[in-house]
């Protein structure tokens, strides 16, 4: 295992723009190894996204901008309008690589708002570039002040449990979910933290169990089937996810199981927690109408170039489920904590912010 990985807090960045290029952490190779891929094509980044080489909501909709800013540079558009044409291009084709994370069409959408603005070829260059690589800054201030704002949730020897990965490998930077838990214990309370292995693409055992024990956190990883356990034999005090899509109801939609973890939490009084920014909530879409992505089989009858399941079985394997708002205790954002009626609440916090 390489050593030299996470000092999350660090300068190290799950994607960042350098020299022109992408440069991102293949996280299909971790947790074994530490590998960086760098590219200059909009195309290899979209392949990038829908190959989970990067993932987690705020870095796909940060890598998605950084991909507008390889499309820009590689245009032989000679004017304003044929340029623009090539970015709506290239925005379709980064776009439907996930359909399900909000925070890719945001970061799409709002660089296409940018670009229009710019009169000339070169000035559309400038800003796109320039625009995304504020964005990328921004992410992580955002994750810290939701971190801030979730940390007062949690008590001294709390023990968290954790489902997927939204710590810094799913954003910039820092963390959603694993942002609050940092923020925990940087506020001086001492916490343990239980992480679900998250079958089939294994993010919580491969991803969330390295990050936290290289940043000196006492993690325990269970299997998916052990939440109910856990909770049952007191092991758990809160839980705390991060989000794929919330919308204006308070729906939110995360990693598979993670309506499985809030049911049992509920079952059990265990507070339920959701961390996600503002470019997370999508106030325009109706929970029915919201796509979950479906992923290839060989995700499920297999681990690695092992076999694990008959030839030609049928299989159904979601990425993402829907947890109800009456299951959720509060949802943490970079402009405060909301908590049920959902609608007014979300709907109060985005008046605020405008």
């Amino acid at each position: 295992m390489d050593e030299q990985y996470l000092k999350i807090n660090s300068s190290l960045r799950t994607v960042e723009w350098k020299n022109n290029k992408v440069v991102m952490i293949d996280q299909t190779k971790l947790p074994n190894k530490l590998v960086f891929v760098e590219y200059d094509d909009f195309q290899q980044v979209a392949h990038a996204i829908k190959t989970l080489i990067v993932r987690g909501a705020p870095a796909i909709g940060v890598s998605g901008t950084f991909g507008l800013s390889l499309a820009v540079l590689q245009s032989k558009a000679t004017s304003r309008n044929e340029l623009i044409s090539d970015l709506e291009k290239a925005k379709q084709i980064l776009f439907e690589t996930r359909p399900t994370a909000i925070n890719l069409g945001w970061g799409l959408e709002k660089i296409m708002t940018v670009a229009k603005t710019g009169d000339s070829v070169e000035q559309i260059r400038e800003l796109v570039i320039s625009t995304a690589k504020k964005m990328a800054d921004e992410d992580i201030e955002i994750n810290k002040a939701m971190g801030k704002n979730g940390s007062v949730l949690f008590d001294d020897n709390d023990t968290i449990m954790t489902h997927c990965n939204a710590g810094a490998l799913a954003t910039v930077a820092y963390g959603t979910a694993l942002g609050v838990i940092r923020a925990t214990r940087e506020s001086g309370k001492n916490v343990k933290v239980i992480a679900t292995e998250t079958r089939p693409i294994q993010q919580g055992s491969r991803l969330t169990a390295f990050e936290l024990k290289h940043d000196g956190f006492d993690v325990s990883l269970i299997p998916d089937t052990a939440v109910g356990y856990s909770m049952a034999n007191g092991l758990v005090n809160k839980v705390v996810v991060g989000a794929d899509r919330i919308v204006k109801t308070g729906h939110v939609f995360n990693k598979i199981g993670t309506y499985q973890v809030a049911t049992m939490a509920k079952q059990h009084g265990i507070p339920f927690y959701v961390a996600a920014p503002l470019s997370t909530i999508d106030l325009k879409t109706k929970a029915e109408d919201v796509i979950i992505e479906m992923r290839k089989g060989s995700e499920v009858t297999g681990i690695g170039e092992k076999k694990t399941a008959p030839d030609d079985i049928n299989i159904i394997n979601p990425a993402f489920d829907m947890t109800p708002p009456e299951l959720i205790s509060g949802i943490i954002t970079e402009k405060g904590v909301v908590t049920a009626p959902y609608e007014e609440s979300i709907s109060k916090l985005f008046q605020a912010n405008n």
